[in-house]
């Protein structure tokens, strides 16, 4: 084992401070990385705050990972040291089940290792995050990072650009299409990008008008403030699909009825509670209502490689990792545009001040 230095809260809804964890040797199918760029996503907040409960702690959060290869294992065969590569919200998986045999991974029936506040496969070694010097991952679970992509501006690709690409791809948008973005955030954001690269007509729905000229700059052509509540009779009926980021309550059916028929909507947000959905807002018009959680391992890979071809990469703020904590509270407040990405060089800067106070 080898002791590496991160960021870390010690208990639920404490502040994170630095840490130090212990990381394994790579083995002789792992890849070690130093840690370049950490995005931060919401879910950081939820987890550490333990709001989804079952955290464990200490926890190093993290799973928008961009570094350089620094070590790889004898049976490695498709990194080498000095590569750019991407580690997102797994680190391994069982590579049996029909899910894993079918590039799911995220819902592998043993459980996938997620990359941080879980374990690995031996279900007894916890995982740690990217707010951290270096991370050991089994190469599957190493993705290359396109040439000409900002490494920091990458970084968020790894949740919040799978996230809004694998429904956009699961439900075939293509040119022409009709989309509507719910929510100009990290992932609103992502999605405006991905949807108009694939040829699609993008509207964005929000609460804020003064997010219209940045929904427009992404590639919108339109925008709806959804505190009017005529945008929903007058835009009734339009779109081929509406992808929902937005993770606090609002009303499903007043969305659903925005579809054209066999039209679907996919949430990726998380409310803090359960929304109901009226039956015949689904029956009428054969509309459908989905789910969608990241990707597999061959779809990330695929979205990076798309965003490599079409430069597509997130509106990044990139902090220090001894600002976290007041990043945080920004995010709460959404003061963000529209992800945050900690500059891991700068967690040695922050130990050597705590080391010389």
């Amino acid at each position: 084992m080898t002791r590496t230095h991160a960021y870390a809260a010690p208990a639920a809804g404490k502040p994170l401070a630095p840490h130090t964890i212990e990381r394994r040797e790579p083995g002789p199918s792992d890849v070690e990385i130093d840690v370049l760029f950490c995005g931060v996503c919401h879910s950081d907040i939820h987890q550490v705050r333990d709001e989804w409960t079952g955290a464990t702690f200490p926890m190093v959060p993290g799973h928008e990972i961009v570094g350089r290869v620094r070590r790889v294992g004898a049976s490695v065969a498709h990194h080498v040291v000095g590569d750019l590569v991407g580690v997102g919200c797994m680190v391994d998986s069982c590579r049996a089940c029909t899910p894993c045999r079918e590039d799911t991974e995220q819902f592998c029936e043993s459980g996938a290792a997620w990359t941080y506040n879980g374990t690995e496969m031996d279900r007894a070694t916890p995982t740690y995050g990217g707010y951290s010097k270096r991370v050991v991952v089994a190469e599957r679970f190493v993705l290359k990072v396109p040439a000409g992509l900002d490494p920091a501006a990458a970084a968020p690709l790894l949740c919040a650009g799978i996230t809004t690409y694998s429904p956009l791809r699961q439900w075939n948008c293509k040119q022409g299409d009709r989309v509507a973005v719910v929510g100009l955030g990290g992932l609103g954001h992502m999605a405006v990008k991905l949807a108009v690269a694939m040829g699609a007509q993008v509207t964005v729905f929000s609460t804020s008008k003064s997010k219209e000229p940045d929904a427009r700059r992404l590639g919108a052509t339109a925008f709806a403030e959804t505190k009017d509540p005529a945008v929903f009779t007058t835009l009734a009926g339009r779109f081929d699909m509406v992808l929902d980021t937005v993770s606090a309550k609002h009303d499903y059916d007043l969305y659903l009825g925005l579809l054209r028929p066999r039209g679907v909507m996919v949430v990726v947000g998380v409310p803090p509670e359960p929304t109901p959905v009226g039956a015949f807002s689904l029956i009428k018009g054969n509309r459908r209502l989905a789910g969608s959680l990241i990707g597999g391992v061959r779809e990330t890979q695929e979205m990076l490689d798309f965003c490599g071809a079409h430069g597509i990469v997130a509106d990044v703020e990139i902090i220090p990792i001894d600002r976290i904590n007041d990043a945080y509270e920004r995010m709460l407040r959404g003061d963000v545009h529209y992800r945050f990405v900690i500059d891991m060089a700068t967690l040695n800067e922050t130990l050597n001040e705590t080391l010389n106070a």
